[in-house]
């Protein structure tokens, strides 16, 4: 069993214990709250290791307790689950310190894997720097296309493909061929992946 601890966010109480379920299953150790506000009573989080948390929930949401955490001075990395109706959220959640996001439904290997980078990153710094990794990101951002740049951009402020579609006269389908293209590459396996990297060569 790992040593970090990581604690579970979700109201709902099927989908809260079927997660805590599989993290436990692969070995990790895990500590369920209800609510945000759950979590934050419970701070400081002694061994945290991550937080995974739920998009929408009554009270506080997900990005609301992410904000918290941000203005208490909590570092812990996080991860957010998102709904398909959620991703200009999750977005706005990355802009805000958030180390992945994650579409429901998802597989065990996804969160898993999403977990592990999260572990190994560990806490998050105090302040944006700029990186290698920046400069990389920069490079694969100059092999697009001037039409590539706008579906990224699009997909960066969270709109989804029927949106960018109209916006750009092109059919919704078109626009699904030109992010795979772009994720190609940006060399990015994932919608979370492709925000974080162009997010942080804005930073960089």
């Amino acid at each position: 069993m790992t040593e970090a601890v990581v604690h579970v966010v979700d109201d709902d109480e099927s989908a809260r214990e079927s997660l805590a379920f599989l993290l436990e299953a692969a070995d990790f150790e895990v500590v369920s709250h209800a609510s945000a506000l759950a979590l934050l009573d419970a701070l400081p989080l002694d061994g945290a290791g991550c937080v995974i948390t739920d998009m929408r929930m009554p009270d506080m949401t997900g990005l609301e307790l992410v904000r918290e955490l941000n203005t208490r001075g909590c570092r812990v990395p996080i991860i957010m689950i998102t709904g398909h109706g959620d991703i200009p959220l999750a977005v706005e959640a990355m802009r805000a310190g958030v180390v992945d996001f994650i579409e429901k439904p998802f597989g065990e290997s996804r969160m898993i894997d999403a977990l592990n980078r999260a572990l190994e990153a560990g806490p998050k710094p105090a302040a944006p720097q700029a990186s290698d990794e920046a400069a990389v990101v920069r490079q694969r951002l100059e092999t697009l296309s001037e039409r590539e740049r706008q579906v990224l951009d699009g997909v960066v402020d969270g709109q989804p493909n029927k949106v960018i579609a109209r916006e750009l006269g092109i059919s919704p389908r078109t626009v699904e061929i030109y992010r795979a293209k772009l994720m190609a590459k940006m060399h990015a396996d994932n919608l979370a992946a492709l925000v974080r990297m162009t997010l942080s060569s804005r930073r960089g």
